[in-house]
């Protein structure tokens, strides 16, 4: 019988140690790579798939959406509102404020509401995506203590503040939050006391249940109101679509 033939028999015992040692670190690297990129792929295929489902602004050519049977609280006094209540059209958006397709759809909204401020009211709801934005529902809660304290023009001065800021995809510090309420006129103090009390987390959890039950899926999603019709418009269209839905419902 032949002896030593073998690579690791030519070997002295310590070297064949870190060589036997290397080759395990070798193979568990490559299984431990695979499996993290097992993760990563799945994580990214879930996200990819919440984003799918209410695109961005890559929606030209989109047919024009018809109404819908879908429950959606009419505008009261409990929304924040822009507009009159006497508007003919009402248009409920549910938004996310580190949504980077919402921050850009703001714009669209304000450059809209400028062009239609005697005939539309623009109502915002919040339906903060916990799983994509962690920080938004606290920016939410943010936005209701700015109401609280300012009322309608306080908290639309909080929210177009945070939008221009922020980064999106949770860009923004939440150190950040008391100073916007300061620079936006409102007493910090007591926004800070407002913010930490937790008071409106209840609030925005109701507000996500209620946003699923109007058919939304991602943000932002918005509902244009004219009489009893419902029509539903996701994600974040371009001004043009979104005026020409507007002055669709205007003629009804």
């Amino acid at each position: 019988m032949l002896e030593g033939n073998g690579f690791f028999s030519k070997l002295s015992p310590k070297t064949s140690f870190f060589a036997g040692l290397g080759a395990m670190l070798v193979v568990f690297f490559v299984i431990g790579f695979f499996v993290l990129l097992g993760v990563v792929l799945k994580d990214k295929d879930k996200n990819s798939q919440l984003a799918a489902a209410v695109p961005g602004g890559d929606v030209a050519g989109a047919a024009e959406p018809a109404p819908q049977d879908i429950t959606v609280r009419e505008v009261g006094e409990s929304d924040w509102v822009r507009g009159s209540s006497d508007s003919k059209v009402a248009l409920v958006e549910y938004s996310d404020l580190e949504c980077p397709y919402c921050k850009s759809f703001h714009e669209t909204m304000i450059q809209l509401f400028k062009d239609y401020s005697n005939d539309i009211q623009w109502a915002f709801r919040h339906f903060p995506l916990t799983q994509l934005h962690s920080k938004a529902p606290k920016e939410a809660e943010a936005a209701e203590c700015a109401g609280e304290l300012g009322g309608d023009e306080g908290f639309w001065k909080y929210i177009d503040k945070v939008f221009e800021v922020t980064p999106s995809n949770n860009g923004l510090d939440p150190a950040e939050l008391p100073k916007i309420a300061k620079e936006t006129g409102l007493d910090e103090q007591e926004f800070t006391a407002c913010l930490d009390s937790g008071k409106y987390t209840q609030k925005i959890q109701n507000a996500i249940s209620e946003a699923a039950a109007a058919g939304a899926q991602g943000t932002p999603y918005s509902v244009i109101l004219v009489g009893d019709q419902k029509v539903p418009v996701s994600g974040a269209v371009p001004y043009d679509q979104l005026k020409s839905y507007i002055d669709s419902a205007l003629k009804q």
